[in-house]
């Protein structure tokens, strides 16, 4: 194992630092990050007000958003895959208590796999400096997200794709715009303090 000798002060006076205990500090806080932010969405996604249209009314986009406006795309991802993988073994992770497969290959779940894409975005909107093109990144994210919902709901339910956007996509669109856009401005901020401490 390597070490790094540092010499502060005009006497010569050595510390060694070790570079290895540095990475394992960042890879702990690494995980504890996708966790926590895995756990996020967990709980968000259980504030939902069913719908007629069979989708409920979550706060899965926000809680989607302000995980890639925090983490960055590369942390937001891992993050979402953890939830997912929550939530595809069983784990009742999803809106109103749900989970296992059949939720992913349901009504709903063409909007979870589009929660990959906009997260994503979101990271990597939330990283340019010209904030409205990052909402812009973020947006492109939540259209990506909500065509990717309408195309398997109208697989799944039969429906002509229109009519399914009709129902599961157009009343929430107000919503999640307002979500992207309250995410990514209390996202930059934590990030920001973070940043700052040093904690990322």
């Amino acid at each position: 194992m390597s070490t790094e000798t540092v010499y502060t002060g005009s006497k010569n006076t050595a510390k060694k630092r070790n570079p290895a205990k540095g990475t394992g500090r960042q890879m702990t806080r690494t995980f504890v990050y996708i966790g926590m932010f895995a756990a996020v969405l967990a709980v968000l996604s259980q504030i939902a007000v069913p719908l007629p249209g069979g989708v409920p009314l979550t706060l899965q986009t926000f809680a989607v958003a302000l995980t890639g406006a925090v983490l960055g795309w590369r942390l937001s991802l891992a993050s979402t895959a953890v939830w997912v993988l929550l939530g595809a073994v069983g784990v009742p992770v999803f809106a109103n208590f749900s989970g296992g497969v059949r939720i992913l290959a349901g009504y709903t779940g063409g909007f979870i796999w589009g929660f990959f894409f906009m997260t994503v975005l979101c990271g990597i909107g939330s990283a340019m400096k010209n904030k409205p093109f990052g909402l812009e990144a973020g947006f492109l994210g939540l259209l990506i997200c909500h065509v990717s919902g309408v195309l398997q709901y109208s697989f799944v339910a039969g429906v002509g794709f229109w009519q399914s956007a009709l129902l599961v996509s157009v009343p929430y669109l107000i919503k999640d715009v307002v979500s992207v856009v309250l995410a990514f401005s209390i996202g930059t901020i934590i990030r920001g303090r973070l940043v700052k401490a040093g904690l990322m």
